[in-house]
């Protein structure tokens, strides 16, 4: 566990490793979420990129920093695509991260997600109702430590474990859910940070952290989740370690 200050400022330093070495993140993610994922990327300091194309995937995959895998549009042309990043990302040793969305309506997904997850992300990034269907009923630091990952719990308050350590973040607000693409945005980010920092479950609360306190900001000016849509990603551009230190709400 950090105290609040120390992670902040642990985010802090992380967000100004992505803007200066610009990671590479690839997601194959899905249609509705592309657009808006890109953004926040970009916002971040990272550079996007979202084919699945056959013929470029392994390319992309190679020279990527980080990977996410987001199963929310689950067709054929993805599941293969995931299959070929996959193959060529982790013959690389580098760390990615799952996003397994709505695997709670669909045994399909649920059963791809189980075996994606013996391919060990570095992070699986879900809500609650996601990881029941992942985990069988197992408490976040028992699936942590048995799966060797790390579980980024996202909801009203988010949970970042690796089976010993653990954070709860309170920060963020309640537009982030009335948001299409919010929850795979942060996957992405969580990849960004993955890209310059080693430590997976530091990077997946300071992306975390980030993301909250961004949305904390953004709700001040915005009218409704149309104008909050715009202004995270104008937030999240802007954010410094002042805002994150006198913001962070982490026990």
């Amino acid at each position: 566990m950090h105290a609040p200050l120390e992670l902040a400022d642990l985010a802090a330093d992380t967000l100004t490793r992505i803007r200066a070495r610009r990671p590479r993140v690839h997601c194959v993610t899905n249609t509705v979420a592309q657009q808006y994922t890109a953004n926040m990327l970009l916002a971040a300091g990272a550079v996007p990129s979202m084919t699945i194309s056959p013929e470029e995937i392994a390319a992309f995959a190679a020279s990527a920093d980080g990977l996410l895998v987001n199963l929310g549009t689950f067709d054929a042309e993805r599941r293969a695509a995931i299959g070929m990043a996959l193959a060529t990302f982790g013959d690389n040793k580098k760390p990615w991260a799952l996003d397994p969305v709505f695997i709670e309506r669909s045994p399909g997904r649920a059963q791809f997600a189980r075996e994606l997850m013996a391919r060990r992300p570095a992070v699986v990034r879900l809500n609650q109702a996601e990881f029941t269907a992942l985990s069988g009923g197992q408490s976040p630091e028992h699936f942590a430590k048995e799966q060797r990952t790390i579980v980024a719990l996202t909801g009203d308050h988010d949970l970042v474990t690796d089976g010993e350590r653990r954070a709860t973040i309170a920060n963020g607000d309640p537009l982030m859910g009335a948001v299409t693409a919010m929850g795979c945005a942060g996957s992405a980010l969580v990849c960004a940070a993955l890209a310059v920092e080693p430590d997976a479950w530091l990077a997946a609360a300071a992306a975390l952290l980030a993301l909250g306190v961004a949305g904390e900001i953004a709700a001040k000016e915005a009218r409704g989740p149309g104008s909050f849509a715009s202004a995270i990603i104008d937030a999240f551009y802007g954010l410094d370690r002042a805002a994150l230190r006198g913001r962070a709400k982490v026990s």
